[in-house]
């Protein structure tokens, strides 16, 4: 019971400095919570108010040029479609270019915006270690691409997925489209039976430790759903974020990571 009791307090710990970790990153000056808006750049050259800079993009990259009355040196930005975006910038204003689909857009950061000013941290469930449950990870022969939606009408993401993860839960098993994780590992776009409850509707997003043996070959994997995080469509209007593939709904409801943002239950 002892040894139960200090590996569960430990569990809940490690959580507990991870979700304050994470918390730390969504306030940063230019972490998510500072964008303040968004705007689709058109193939024609134009200007924005309150953006330095003249923009347009064409078939590869994006681009800016100076006009009257700005100093700072024109740049081309050439973009992959579902990677990260480059934080620039320009004339005292921080401008985040990004190529989603088949174009680009620009939004501004600001640390002082609303969304920082009034963060009050991030709601989720009490760290449970039941909450990690077991599988296997099954490659395909061949990585494959899937289209998913976004919460952007019009707009669609191609992923390239490495395989599924199978995960055990009340003696069934439940097959779920996984891609290859930012750091190495694995991500889940998921939904489940708490969305649009307790949980954000669109979707979460779970990491999933996996060694380079067990993407090449397949093999046992633990997902931890005490780490499932919202995306930042769940926090700001001004995100692109994917919707989950086809068939990614767990039928039961993970009441574990995180809730409904404050903000949005208001």
């Amino acid at each position: 019971m002892t040894d139960t009791l200090s590996t569960d307090t430990e569990f809940v710990d490690t959580w507990q400095s991870w979700h304050t970790a994470r918390e730390h990153d969504l306030a940063a000056p230019l972490g998510w919570l500072s964008i303040t808006r968004l705007e689709w750049l058109d193939t024609e050259p134009t200007r924005y108010d309150g953006i330095p800079g003249t923009w347009w993009f064409d078939e590869s990259a994006a681009h800016v040029r100076s006009a009257d009355g700005e100093s700072f040196a024109d740049r081309d930005f050439e973009l992959t479609p579902t990677g990260p975006g480059e934080l620039v910038e320009i004339d005292g204003v921080h401008i985040e270019i990004v190529r989603r689909g088949e174009g680009y857009l620009i939004r501004t950061h600001d640390g002082s915006a609303p969304a920082v000013r009034d963060f009050h941290g991030v709601p989720a469930y009490s760290a449970d270690p039941t909450w990690v449950l077991h599988g296997r990870f099954e490659p395909y022969s061949e990585p494959r691409p899937v289209t998913v939606g976004a919460v952007a009408e019009g707009l669609a993401h191609v992923y390239v997925s490495p395989g599924e993860v199978v995960l055990g839960h009340d003696g069934g098993e439940h097959r779920l489209i996984a891609f290859n994780g930012k750091t190495g590992g694995l991500s889940i776009l998921f939904t489940d039976a708490t969305s649009g409850v307790t949980t954000y509707a669109a979707n979460r997003s779970l990491a999933v430790n996996a060694s380079q043996a067990v993407l090449d070959e397949g093999g046992p994997v633990a997902a931890d759903f005490n780490r499932a995080t919202n995306l930042p469509c769940a926090f700001i209007d001004f995100a692109t974020c994917p919707l989950p593939p086809a068939g990614n709904h767990l039928p039961f409801e993970v009441t574990a990571g995180e809730k409904i943002p404050y903000e949005r239950s208001q």
